[in-house]
């Protein structure tokens, strides 16, 4: 049976194993071998990384055509709009093309560890936060989208990746769990 690691990848920390730099990588928080991330969360990302042994489980996690949904909490910069929220519900228009329709929605400030470091914080501008659900996987995707809409990310992170959530993880823990028979087919 396949392993599969849930871990709560720390802002600041590089999604791969090899040491690059002197900056910190899932190495310095998961000492488990044979294990690899299935999707990447950039470097000023936090959240909810899947590891894994299995590299057909890897792909199928991450390969867009089997439409695995990712939902990310998202504290935007600004009040957000129910006409903002609706043009990602729809698709933004990015650079490399349209955006698949997403899940969005505005919902209460998670309870969330606090980042480090923290966010910057302007008094005259409000913040608000908001849950988008993805089927694709571009390259900075959520940023692009939330900034093509007015609307640019302070605090992006992972709550999901299909049927596992973080849970009240804290950044740099880790669990493992059982994979889902109905990706392994």
């Amino acid at each position: 049976m396949p392993r599969l690691l849930l871990l709560y990848k720390p802002y600041n920390v590089l999604c791969q194993f090899s040491a690059s730099g002197g900056r910190p990588t899932l190495a310095d928080h998961v000492d488990v071998p044979g294990i690899y991330p299935a999707g990447r969360l950039d470097t000023d990302s936090e959240g909810l990384v899947v590891l894994t042994d299995d590299g057909m489980l890897q792909a199928r996690i991450t390969d867009p055509r089997h439409k695995v949904e990712k939902t990310y909490w998202v504290q935007v910069d600004g009040d957000i709009s129910e006409d903002a929220l609706e043009q990602l519900r729809r698709g933004v228009l990015l650079n490399d093309g349209r955006t698949k329709p997403a899940r969005a929605e505005r919902i209460d400030e998670p309870a969330l560890p606090p980042r480090v470091p923290p966010i910057r914080v302007r008094r005259d501008i409000p913040t608000c936060w908001i849950e988008l659900a993805l089927r694709e996987g571009r390259n900075r995707q959520v940023r692009r989208m939330t900034a093509a809409v007015g609307h640019p990310t302070l605090r992006l992170v992972r709550a999901a990746v299909g049927p596992w959530r973080l849970d009240g993880m804290q950044p740099g823990q880790w669990r493992e769990t059982a994979p889902v028979l109905s990706l392994l087919r």
